[in-house]
């Protein structure tokens, strides 16, 4: 008798066990990409791609303070799916309209709280959703990558040595290393690229970081071939310092992660997916995922290229007054940009005193007032550089006082960090811009995360490492690598704030950090090129108006180029190898090309252009250009949609071309 009843108690754990479990599923509309979700005693999901498994059995959670956490036993209450097609437009991005085509599985758990997968043909992404009507907060958040084999991938580790290590500027190359062989005492921070089988690759980012800190990530402790989610904790404690005292620095952090109201979507982790590398410097499913605009009236909002005054060290010549922050000198951009047809100037730090943190203070020299009366009268706009916590510190009076005196935006610098406290200001900082319409360029940002289609008056994030890097980095940094790498990784997140132009230009083993007449490593073909193949809303003119106006031709390519495109075509590319993008602003096409410190020749098919005859402007490297990088070849021609053209690209080479539909 004993026996039976041990043998019905096993049966009914077995049966109960059994029940609890439950599978979902949900495919890409093409049907190639599907994620499998388990529900047992814990969350986890795997993602494949037709044949291919790229994530492996991977762990999901949420920890509260309160010691509940969802995903640990969890009991289903119901599912549902959806699924969608239909277009967004996105009048500042790299086109005009983006179509929108998903399908969605929404989990609701006993608890008041639920996840959202969606799938589409470029990727998949996952979220929490809380129900609950109470505020609570997050201890911590599980978020896996686990790899079925030890894939490689490309990180870029978080580089400051400073006592907390989420204080970062989100700046460095890439690190291209085995998962295995990530360096477990350093964070990476997003996005980064894993190769997995078949040259396939997936991109790790997140989406609708709002109220949130960010994610970073760090080789996983529990298994050889995975990564593992890490938040920076809220702070308790600040202190202002940092770059001429214009920052927060924290001094200590709480044992939880966020704050939060109560019911709320949380950000999405995204893995983007591509079967052809060329296929993510295009990629817009970052976009897709983001909140809707919260600004119903865009009309004012206006993208454009900026004549930029510190990367050059306010470096004018052949003028009869002396050069530096004077109003002079920002007369002499002014002129620059409104000859040339570029739509701001911006005055980059000095011009507010200094180690004060109040922009309400202006230094003797500048007399902003007059400068912004001068510039509007040539159709010109100003921009402002800030510190954060000068920004922060008196928002709605900073904003409301340039507002009224005509300056058009902010250069926002120096947050430095993405725990929530900094996130809420980004958000913050964004809706009262817009309300005074202001535009914004975040610099000492950390990646776009959809941030650029809920507040379309950001324009432009940095969070990339810069062309302002070889002011002082050593010839050991490689730039021209960095260059090819980006477009596939940092670039999916959003646009960059890169920053090219220069007209000093150093081929290979020529080049060397001068802080106030810098360079750049590669063609000067290069520099051209970079205008098309990265995106960027509000784009730079880095080097000396004097400079540029020594190169004619250049410089009219570059002042008369697009920064917000109708389409957007990749043409080729391989991961730190070479790119070519193709991007069209009504009937005119630009196409854009750069190769690594491999010489290379490039035949460029026409095919995906409108059928008829175009007339050519091309810049192309010249015959000396891999020992001289200013040697380059301007010429023009008359080409049929049906031909190519063959392009030789010298180590750290590029090419520009622009189209223009002739009858």
């Amino acid at each position: 008798m004993k026996k039976i009843l041990i043998i019905v108690v096993l049966f009914c754990c077995m049966s109960g066990y059994s029940h609890a479990q439950k599978q979902f599923s949900v495919s890409s509309p093409d049907n190639k990409l599907k994620v499998n979700i388990t529900v047992d005693q814990a969350i986890s999901y795997t993602l494949t791609h037709e044949n291919d498994l790229l994530i492996d059995t991977s762990p999901i959670s949420m920890t509260l303070a309160s010691g509940e956490v969802w995903g640990e036993k969890a009991r289903v209450q119901n599912s549902k799916t959806n699924k969608k097609s239909g277009t967004i437009s996105s009048p500042f991005s790299k086109s005009a309209t983006i179509k929108e085509e998903y399908n969605e599985l929404i989990i609701h758990f006993r608890g008041d709280w639920g996840l959202t997968f969606r799938m589409y043909d470029d990727g998949m992404a996952y979220r929490f959703v809380s129900r609950k009507k109470i505020p609570f907060q997050v201890k911590s958040e599980e978020v896996a990558f686990r790899f079925p084999s030890d894939f490689n991938a490309f990180i870029p580790y978080v580089r400051e040595d400073a006592k907390d290590p989420f204080q970062s500027s989100f700046e460095n190359t890439y690190t291209h290393t085995p998962v295995s062989g990530t360096d477990s005492e350093k964070l990476m921070f997003l996005p980064i690229l894993v190769e997995a089988n078949n040259g396939k690759k997936v991109c790790i980012t997140e989406v609708d970081l709002e109220s949130y800190p960010g994610m970073y990530l760090r080789k996983s402790t529990d298994t050889v071939a995975g990564l593992q989610g890490v938040f920076a904790g809220y702070p308790s404690k600040t202190e202002q310092g940092g770059h001429n005292k214009l920052q927060q620095h924290v001094q200590e952090r709480e044992g939880y992660i966020a704050n939060i109201e109560g019911s709320r979507e949380f950000p999405w982790r995204v893995a983007i997916v591509s079967t052809d590398d060329k296929q993510l410097a295009v990629s817009d499913m970052t976009y897709k995922l983001a909140s809707p605009s919260r600004v119903d009236d865009t009309s004012w909002i206006k993208a454009g290229k900026v004549a930029w005054d510190w990367w050059n060290n306010w470096n004018v010549y052949g003028v009869d007054f002396k050069a530096g922050i004077n109003n002079e000198t920002y007369k002499y951009y002014i002129d620059f940009a409104s000859e040339h047809g570029i739509e701001y100037v911006i005055l980059d730090e000095g011009w507010a005193v200094n180690l004060e943190a109040d922009l309400l203070k202006v230094v003797p020299e500048i007399d902003l007032q007059e400068l912004v009366d001068y510039a509007k009268q040539r159709n010109v706009g100003i921009i402002l550089w800030a510190g954060y916590w000068a920004f922060d510190r008196d928002m709605e009076n900073v904003c409301r006082h340039y507002s009224e005196m005509g300056v058009k935006g902010f250069k926002v610098d120096f947050m430095d960090r993405d725990d929530q406290q900094m996130v809420d200001f980004i958000y913050r900082a964004s809706e009262t811009a817009a309300r005074y319409k202001l535009i914004l360029d975040f610099h000492g940002m950390y990646k776009p995360a959809g941030l650029q289609r809920t507040y379309p008056n950001v324009l432009n994030f940095e969070g990339v490492f810069g062309l302002e890097q070889l002011k002082w980095s050593p010839e050991s940094v490689d730039m021209v690598t960095y260059d090819v790498t980006v477009p596939f990784i940092r670039m999916a997140a959003g646009p960059m704030d890169y920053t090219q132009g220069a007209m000093r230009n150093a081929s290979k083993g020529n080049y060397r950090p001068i802080n106030s007449e810098p360079m750049s490593q590669g063609t000067r073909c290069r520099q051209l090129a970079l205008y098309v193949v990265f995106e960027s809303p509000v784009n730079m003119l880095c080097d000396s108006p004097s400079n540029y106006m020594k190169e004619s031709e250049s410089l009219e390519f570059i002042s008369q180029i697009p920064t917000v495109w109708d389409e957007s075509v990749a043409l080729n590319g391989e991961v730190a190898k070479y790119v070519t993008v193709a991007r069209r602003k009504a009937n005119d096409w630009y196409i854009g090309g750069i190769t690594n410190w491999e010489s290379r020749d490039m035949e460029i098919d026409l095919s995906f252009l409108p059928e008829g005859y175009y007339r050519v402007t091309l810049f192309r490297d010249g015959a000396n250009a891999h020992r001289k990088g200013i040697d380059y070849v301007w010429e023009t021609r008359r080409i049929h949609s049906g031909e190519s053209l063959s392009v030789h690209l010298a180590p750290g080479g590029g090419f520009a071309i622009k189209l223009e539909k002739v009858e």
